[in-house]
């Protein structure tokens, strides 16, 4: 009965710390800024700015 106590309770922590890795992961994905979506290179259409 030990032993059968002893996995129920390590999968019941393995699974407890799978969830709030989870929860932690989602949270430092939405605490990060999003980035400016700005193109790295612009070009001049041609008859326009002058």
């Amino acid at each position: 009965m030990n032993r059968l106590l002893a996995a129920v309770l390590c999968a019941a922590t393995g699974a407890a710390l799978a969830v709030a890795a989870a929860f932690g992961v989602l949270a430092l994905i939405d605490a990060t800024p999003d980035q400016p979506n700005t193109p790295l290179l612009t070009y001049e259409t041609p008859g326009q700015g002058r």
